[in-house]
């Protein structure tokens, strides 16, 4: 989830925001278009999005991959009118960019890597992107996954150290660690979200914890068997919604996922029907006041339209993308600031990583 906006969220001590942050959201129904977009080098698939205002937004991915064979990254930038590509060839990076964010001055950062090499973290300097330093670059046991921004140029990462760090933190050329989890958890975290009270969330298959600035709380793992976690919602303490997909057992090849939709107390998991079973769930938004909004995903009973999920008040509820010739499979979803409820989706053609896969964008 690569949102430099952040959440809203009650604070840590359990108070509220006020009558007005406490009423129940009601996302408005939105007629999703699809957004022509730079051809890739076959398979090509964005991954990510983020967006600073209504003319610019980043996007990355991979191009030339086929199956298990790695491509090279994929970098989109939107300048208000069109998205165009960004070189990349002088980075030498092989494998895949996994996560972006942008904040509002224009800055953004990216993360990424192959399975056979080291971690990267990437800043852009408004033409094009470039690789920065930080703590255990290239050290056996770091990893870098996903990043998110704040305002006055704070920027976290989630990852692991060779230490059993899951946090970094960025400010002005400085990066550090967070102290490991208390518990001593080994789960490298999937991605992170930032809460607009200043928290920040790691979360993943097995780890869901919030730093507060001084302390980890550590939340029950969602667990699951052979289970991805895509996105995670703080809208209170006592009201986190996760999203993922699970393979259960015998899966796959050949099985379809599961749709995986939590929804936490901050004790507890419970499971929510959503409104399709078989598929994904790839990717979960609030709104400007950090409430339930969106959810992306991918229906395997009609794959050529995406499959949105809208919060009407009190469930979700379908919302289609536009028909297409092809699959269509989301894997990110962004609000927009400032464009007063746009959005920017983001993903592929293919259902799986083979040519003649493009990259597929909506808003």
């Amino acid at each position: 989830m690569g949102a430099g906006a952040g959440l809203g969220l009650a604070s840590a001590s359990g108070g509220t925001a006020g009558a007005a942050e406490a009423a129940p959201a009601v996302a408005e129904p939105r007629d999703w278009q699809a957004v022509p977009a730079p051809e890739g080098t076959p398979a090509a698939q964005l991954t990510d999005v983020a967006a600073a205002g209504p003319g610019l937004a980043w996007a990355v991915g991979e191009e030339g991959r086929d199956g298990g064979t790695r491509g090279t990254p994929l970098a989109l930038v939107w300048d208000g009118t069109a998205w165009t590509r960004t070189g990349l060839g002088h980075l030498g990076l092989t494998g895949s960019l996994w996560s972006v964010a942008g904040a509002s001055d224009g800055s953004a950062w990216a993360v990424g890597g192959a399975a056979t090499s080291a971690a990267r973290l990437l800043a852009w300097d408004g033409q094009t992107w470039q690789d920065a330093d930080f703590p255990g670059r290239g050290a056996a046991g770091t990893s870098l996954t996903g990043v998110t921004t704040e305002p006055k140029g704070h920027v976290w990462i989630s990852g692991r150290n060779s230490d059993g760090c899951v946090l970094l933190h960025g400010h002005r050329g400085r990066w550090t660690w967070s102290p490991p989890l208390p518990s001593g958890a080994t789960a490298t975290p999937s991605g992170l979200c930032r809460t607009r009270c200043g928290d920040v969330w790691v979360y993943g298959s097995e780890l869901v914890a919030r730093w507060d600035g001084d302390t980890w709380t550590e939340l029950p793992a969602p667990g699951g068997i052979r289970a991805t976690v895509t996105g995670l919602l703080p809208v209170a303490d006592d009201d986190i919604w996760l999203t993922g997909y699970g393979y259960g057992v015998g899966g796959p090849p050949g099985k379809p996922p599961g749709v995986h939709l939590l929804h936490g107390d901050g004790s507890t998991w419970q499971s929510v029907t959503a409104p399709f079973g078989v598929g994904m769930l790839t990717a979960i938004v609030g709104d400007a006041r950090g409430r339930s909004d969106r959810i992306a995903g991918w229906d395997f009973w009609d794959q050529k339209r995406a499959h949105y999920l809208r919060w009407d008040g009190a469930a979700w509820v379908s919302e289609r993308g536009p028909a297409a010739d092809t699959p269509v499979l989301i894997s990110s979803l962004v609000s927009v600031p400032g464009s007063g409820g746009d959005y920017w989706a983001v993903g592929t053609t293919s259902s799986s990583p083979y040519p003649p896969a493009q990259v597929r964008i909506e808003r």
